[in-house]
């Protein structure tokens, strides 16, 4: 097949954690296209290198597990993650240091990033220059704000169409996910999936079957959608907070003061800390300057020494990390030990899967609602429900699936590719738009 002949489109899975891409292949149907080795999905992180000359308008050198391997490598640079949690807020159209005395728009990295998805794919082989696409999107971007949400969805189709995308379509990611599951069953159903990943939680309720696959026209089968903004980057947040940054003064309290009670120690700092689109924010020269000056505000001194390391030697990104993998590390059960010796020789702090559900019990429970009220406007019982299926990353956390599960005990309880599902189903969503 020629280029001037091979198909023009694609399916793009842009999560907050994780990413794909879906292309037709020869023969018909759709792949998944190799992004780093033999991986198809790949981390959605991009690394800015201080040193060199870098074009403003280009994407920088490493992306994804490159990304994240410059890091942890101890690269002097600038580690972008979580990039699709700025959509909707006031940061996309700001500009921020990458390192270097140089800065780059929000929007232009968020293109950079879907530039390089296309360009890989494009090199893959079979397809021609990609200029049709669908692109997932969760159920809301922003929870309650419809003016917000649509922006979202603004930037991010400006940013398709920035880098030679000519039409853009959106599909809901739980949807998608629900297509993928169509593939595997026999008759119809009614499926309530629950698509958890690294920035939402979005509930669908979709009526899916053999006969009805191959309609192009799924409204009336989409029964009912709702969605919450929490989900991986939150758990990892909310873990963070409870274990890992208790040794660096969160929840601590000042020294005793003649006349007055022990203040607590502002934690601006620590939330901060612990929120990867953030953690920049924390090493600007003022904010440590600042930071260096709030001593005496804390009881136990090793604290404020211990924060000190961690912005003086830009070591959020790591504790950020630290926390992700305990997050994981206990996901089945049991307990972690979470060593922290990059800032205090010997130091370390232990987590228990018992303190990560206390820890994200509010979260889990507004997850678990999302998926009660989602059944409630599809004006069901959750008895009628005849498949639960889990996808996105999130699902992994054993506790978590178990709380939504035990809503639907009569549903068959299904658990898609947690990282691939939804491409695949964008790719089939991509393959009936653009081919019928």
């Amino acid at each position: 097949m020629s280029h001037a002949s091979a198909p023009s489109f694609c399916a793009i899975d842009f999560g907050t954690s994780n990413s794909a891409i879906a292309v037709p292949k020869e023969g018909g149907g759709m792949r998944l296209v190799e992004l780093e080795g033999a991986n198809t999905t790949m981390p959605t992180a991009v690394f800015y290198f201080v040193e060199g000359r870098h074009d403003a308008d280009g994407p920088p050198r490493a992306f994804g597990r490159a990304a994240v391997a410059a890091y942890v490598e101890g690269a002097d640079g600038r580690l972008m993650r979580s990039m699709k949690s700025i959509l909707g807020s006031g940061l996309i159209e700001q500009t921020t240091d990458v390192g270097g005395g140089r800065g780059v728009k929000y929007s232009d990295i968020l293109a950079g990033y879907l530039k390089r998805l296309r360009n890989t794919a494009q090199a893959s082989g079979a397809v021609g220059a990609l200029n049709k696409l669908v692109l997932g999107r969760p159920v809301f971007f922003v929870d309650g704000e419809p003016a917000r949400d649509a922006a979202a969805q603004a930037s991010l189709e400006a940013a398709a169409h920035k880098v030679g995308f000519d039409e853009v379509h959106f599909q809901f990611e739980p949807i998608a996910a629900a297509f993928d599951f169509e593939h595997q069953i026999d008759r119809e159903q009614i499926v309530l999936v629950a698509d958890i990943g690294g920035g939402t939680s979005d509930f669908s309720v979709v009526r899916v079957g053999p006969e009805r696959m191959n309609r192009l026209d799924r409204r009336d089968d989409i029964l009912a959608n709702h969605g919450v903004h929490i989900a991986g980057t939150d758990f990892d947040r909310h873990i963070e907070l409870a274990s890992i940054l208790r040794e660096f003064g969160y929840r601590s309290f000042g020294p005793e003061r003649a006349g007055s009670p022990p203040r607590e120690v502002p934690s601006g700092v620590y939330f901060d800390l612990a929120t990867w689109h953030l953690i920049n924010t924390v090493y600007s020269p003022q904010r440590v300057a600042e930071l260096r000056q709030m001593r005496s505000f804390y009881g136990n001194i090793k604290h404020h020494q211990r924060l000190m390391t961690v912005v003086e030697d830009h070591l959020g990104h790591e504790l950020a990390g630290r926390a992700e993998g305990a997050k994981i590390a206990v996901s089945g059960g049991g307990d972690t030990v979470i060593d922290l010796g990059l800032v205090e020789s010997g130091l370390e702090v232990a987590l228990s899967e018992t303190v990560a559900v206390q820890s994200l019990e509010a979260d889990i429970g507004r997850i678990v609602q999302a998926g009660r009220e989602a059944v409630a406007q599809a004006g069901l019982r959750p008895d009628q429900i005849n498949a639960l299926y889990f996808t996105g990353g999130s699902t992994g956390l054993r506790f978590l699936a178990e709380k939504i599960a035990a809503d639907y005990p009569q549903a068959q309880h299904v658990r898609g590719d947690r990282f691939a599902s939804v491409a695949t189903g964008l790719g089939l969503h991509a393959a009936r738009l653009f081919t019928q």
